[in-house]
């Protein structure tokens, strides 16, 4: 159980990291699409802001529960099992979200496109850290 907490955390404190490298990327490079979340679909003026930060704990206690359970299902090497295990979760469990998501709210093709890479890239970094602390 203490691996599955303390490499949670160290998963979640990176995937905060990268959350906030990848709102500044976005902001930087893909300024159309940023420009999309001023839209009332987006409620920015809230104090909800603390899910933002909260969000890659949550993701990455769900993993490391996850990786805990599975993780002798992933062959391969350090790096294949860690791009193993984020492609799963996106299939999985981010795929089809993204796919309600894009039929019940006004948000683009792009934006969904932006988070769907984003979840890769989380499961994937996560799957790293766990594979790295909890083996």
């Amino acid at each position: 159980m203490k691996k599955i907490i303390v490499s949670g955390f160290a998963a979640g404190a990176l995937l905060l990291i990268f959350s906030v490298l990848g709102l500044y990327a976005t902001i930087w490079f893909l300024p159309g699409i940023a420009t999309q979340y001023f839209d009332p679909a987006f409620n920015s003026e809230s104090g909800r802001v603390i899910f933002y930060y909260i969000h890659p704990f949550i993701i990455s206690m769900a993993l490391s529960w996850f990786w805990n359970r599975f993780k002798g299902s992933l062959t391969g090497s350090f790096i294949t099992r860690g791009i193993e295990f984020g492609v799963i979760y996106t299939l999985v469990a981010t795929l089809p979200m993204m796919v309600l998501i894009y039929s019940a709210m006004n948000v683009s093709l792009e934006i969904i496109a932006t988070w769907f890479v984003l979840a890769l890239i989380q499961g994937t970094v996560a799957g790293l850290v766990f594979e790295k602390m909890n083996p």
